[in-house]
Parts: structure tokens; C-alpha cells; sequence
């Protein structure tokens, strides 16, 4: 069993008298496909977000590679390009290129050189199918294609993990399938991901681990035959019932 790359302990969240996540712990290790699953307000995103210092966590820590990144020593933006995230709603900046969204974190946070980023951009993006539109801005794009574009930003910092916040729930149907293709691709390459998601078929056939959340705690943890074939708690089968029968 290789070290965990990223240890979540004892973890809580409030906002206000409202305790979002309560003492939440697991580990991601190398090469983990590790799904979210749970009802709207469970907590699962929140806990994306303090994963990426996007949220201050009330209580608990998270370690990366051993570090606590929630110290204040801790870089943000140089932890964030480790810990990659995409995000339901793209967040492109609507005023750049396709090129120049993919290439500006690397040379403002990576300190590469302008002909780096752009070959390391060129790469990625012909990875997802986007190097055709490097000229375009993103308002010239379907959603499906900018959400392309975000995960190939993602991946232009080199990450070790990557975070997805429910990456086609902004989506119409005939676009999530491109984007699911995408991630299916990334999980057979071996790259760490941790997915909030509501696409149950594709949280049975892609992780490597399903964590099923309700109420701010983690109700069950397992693979992803335990969990869609024989769910121990209550809850999780009535979540499943509900969803699957959808």
C-alpha cells in the first residue's frame, strides 16, 4: 500500500451555527479514483473546496504529501497547482484565448516562459480534442468544449491530484458524454482524481473507491462493487434506489 498523497483528519466546516462536514477522514493514495456520491447538501463540495483552501476548515487537517497545508506558511496558489481543480461552472477567464487560459497559470504561479506554457498548453489540449480552437474565446464555446478547456488548464500545471466539482452538472446531456470520455481517459492514465459527481454509472465503472455521503459525515466508504452491489447502510441503498431508478 503506497503513503497517501493527500490525508484528511478529523476534518469539520461551519458556516455560522450550520456545521456543514463533521469529523471527516480518509486518504487519497497515488493513482486513486476516488467518487463523491451523495444528495445536493451533503457536504460533498465543501469538502472539495477545503481540499483546495478554497474554504477555511472550522476544525481538523489536511496533509499533503505529509504537510498541513491549512498552516498559514502554506502558499496557496503553489499548493492549488498540485491539487488541481475544475470546477462545475468552467471558471475561464471570458476575456482570453483558449491558449491564454491554459497558459497563465503556468507562467504566472510556475514561472515558466511564455514558449513552455504554450507548448505544455498545446499539448493538453490536443489531449481533450480542444487544439483546433486555441484562437476562440469562451464565449464561442458549448459548455462541454469549455469544460474541456478547464480540465486541460488543470492539467497544464502538472498536478499530482485533481479535483472535479461535479464537472457536467452545468452540462445539457449531449454534452456530458464528451466530458465524461475525457475523464475516463485521465483515470486510465493513472492520474489521481477525487470526483464529486451525480453520474452513477460512471462512478461504478471508473473509481477505484466510492465515498457516500449524508448529512456532513461519510456514511460509507468502499469499492465501487461493494457500494452499488451491496451497500451496508440504510441510507446508501435508499440514495442508490432513488437515483438509480431515476
Amino acid at each position: 500500500m503506497s503513503e497517501p498523497i493527500l490525508q484528511i483528519n478529523h476534518l469539520s466546516k461551519s458556516f455560522g451555527a450550520h456545521e456543514v462536514l463533521k469529523d471527516i477522514d480518509f486518504n487519497v493514495c497515488n493513482g486513486d479514483v476516488t467518487t463523491i456520491i451523495g444528495a445536493s447538501g451533503s457536504g460533498k463540495s465543501t469538502l472539495l473546496r477545503c481540499i483546495n483552501l478554497l474554504e477555511d476548515p472550522t476544525s481538523g487537517e489536511i496533509l499533503y504529501n505529509g504537510s498541513n497545508i491549512t498552516a498559514k506558511s502554506v502558499d496557496p496558489a503553489s499548493y492549488r497547482a498540485k491539487v488541481g481543480m475544475v470546477f462545475q461552472s468552467f471558471n475561464l477567464f471570458n476575456n482570453m484565448s483558449v491558449l491564454k487560459n491554459c497558459m497563465i497559470g503556468q507562467t504566472k504561479v510556475l514561472k515558466r516562459s511564455k514558449e513552455e506554457a504554450e507548448a505544455n498548453a498545446m499539448k493538453f489540449l490536443k489531449h481533450v480534442g480542444m487544439d483546433p480552437y486555441i484562437n476562440a474565446k469562451p464565449s464561442q464555446l458549448s459548455g462541454g468544449m469549455k469544460q474541456r478547456v478547464a480540465i486541460a488548464r488543470a492539467l497544464a500545471m502538472d498536478p499530482e491530484i485533481l479535483l472535479f466539482d461535479e464537472p457536467t452538472s452545468a452540462l445539457d446531456p449531449q454534452m456530458v458524454g464528451e466530458v465524461l470520455a475525457v475523464m475516463r481517459d485521465l483515470a486510465k492514465s493513472g492520474m489521481t482524481m477525487l470526483i464529486v459527481t451525480h453520474e452513477m454509472a460512471f462512478a461504478r465503472d471508473v473509481s477505484s473507491r466510492v465515498v457516500f455521503m449524508k448529512d456532513g459525515i461519510i456514511c460509507e466508504d468502499g469499492a465501487p462493487d461493494q457500494i452499488f452491489g451491496s451497500p451496508k447502510q440504510e441510507a446508501t441503498k435508499e440514495f442508490l434506489a432513488r437515483f438509480m431508478n431515476n
